[in-house]
């Protein structure tokens, strides 16, 4: 079985427009989160979200382009351009078939969605775009990166809400370790924050219109945000021949199905995925330095993902760092794993743990070591990216320093 590794990162969230903003704000512990300004986002009760309101279209695409890709696919393909562009690699017709992209998304082109049927319901518009239906497309992202670099290995879109990141980079290590591909684009991207997206999620009663405390006992819900985070994975063997700059070795993954409800989650379909993550990686608990929780902040998946980690950690789970850096830069829902991913790697090679943001009071049910408020500094050489999303859906990766 081939091994994986990490030689290109690119991402751009409401913490910074690329990696390097993104890893600064991820250690200083700054808050991505704020008021959010878009048409219409008056008339919603929840008003705050990680928007990345610096964006600029027109920097990245032409007037054509911007046309044709919804705001996710313009994510996915500035995340994709500065994954490429940092792992060096050339992809030619010798190898373009040995290349795979595998993205991950939950809402696809939400934005495009909502602004359409806002043109036909309550604008009265009898016509639409022409390419609209390839615009909201949930693989457009994939496709359009695949297209973009001549990318022509295996190339879906996994949407298996907020798990849908972990589950595409999943399959992407998979399909290097059989050797069906060397190389594969993998990662999310998400961009729900748009009147329809939000107003939907605001009836589920479940989102905080103050911010996202993580683990707090005075937490009240999760907080939205928009972006993507893009890696390069290669095959180990083809990376270190050409000179790659290697960020990290992705040695675990598991999926788990709670098959229980819908959006209630259950500890011990959680406890399955991680407990599967170590095995599938031969690691024991106490081998984890720290685990980027997928940590809501809703009460139920706060209180539910405690216990499943002391029930996979046992005596261990007092001892591991855990983080939930959603309290920075919001739930990206389909995008999440991949950009929580990117924390990883930093932990991995700064030696920085990010910290679990706006914690005021201890709360007896996530009694763990929630790295609270302020960066740690700490050697890591493992970690886990925990997503685990409504219907039940567990992913685990993973993932160790090369040394």
């Amino acid at each position: 079985m081939n091994r994986v590794v990490i030689t290109g990162l690119g991402a751009i969230s409401s913490l910074g427009l690329n990696i390097e903003e993104i890893f600064d704000s991820l250690k200083e512990g700054r808050c991505g989160i704020g008021p959010l300004k878009f048409l219409n986002s008056e008339r919603l009760s929840v008003q705050i979200g990680g928007q990345i309101h610096n964006y600029k279209p027109e920097k990245y695409f032409s007037k054509q382009e911007t046309a044709l890709y919804d705001k996710f696919t313009q994510f996915a393909l500035i995340a994709a351009q500065q994954a490429i562009s940092s792992c060096g690699i050339e992809i030619t017709e010798k190898n373009t078939s040995d290349v795979g992209v595998i993205l991950g998304t939950a809402g696809g082109g939400l934005q495009t969605q909502d602004e359409n049927y806002r043109e036909v319901y309550e604008s009265g518009k009898n016509r639409v775009h022409p390419l609209i239906v390839p615009k909201l497309m949930n693989n457009a992202a994939a496709s359009h990166v695949s297209i973009k670099y001549n990318a022509q290995g295996p190339c879906f879109t996994i949407a298996s809400a907020c798990s849908s990141s972990n589950h595409a980079m999943g399959q992407a290590l998979n399909l290097i370790r059989k050797g069906d591909i060397k190389t594969a684009i993998t990662g999310g991207s998400e961009s729900m924050l748009c009147f329809g997206g939000i107003k939907a999620w605001e009836g589920l009663r479940i989102m905080s219109k103050e911010s996202c405390r993580p683990f707090c006992a005075t937490r009240d819900g999760m907080v939205q945000g928009e972006g993507a985070a893009i890696f390069i994975f290669e095959e180990y063997e083809h990376a270190k021949s050409r000179g790659a700059t290697i960020f990290a070795e992705v040695i675990g993954f598991s999926m788990s199905s709670d098959a229980m409800d819908i959006v209630n989650p259950s500890k011990e379909g959680a406890a399955r995925a991680i407990a599967g993550a170590l095995t599938d990686a031969k690691l024991n608990p106490e081998d984890i330095d720290y685990i980027n929780a997928h940590g809501t902040g809703t009460i139920a998946n706060d209180k539910t993902e405690c216990a499943a980690i002391r029930h996979a950690f046992k005596a261990h789970a007092k001892n591991v760092m855990i983080s939930s850096t959603k309290s920075m830069h919001g739930h990206l829902i389909g995008g999440t794993g991949a950009l929580e991913l990117v924390s990883c790697i930093l932990a991995i090679n700064e030696s920085i743990i990010p910290p679990t943001i706006n914690y005021k009071q201890r709360d007896p049910d996530c009694d763990l070591d929630v790295v609270p408020n302020i960066a740690r500094d700490h050697s890591v050489d493992l970690t886990l990216s925990n997503s685990f999303a409504f219907g039940g859906l567990n992913a685990v990766l993973a993932l160790k320093k090369l040394t």
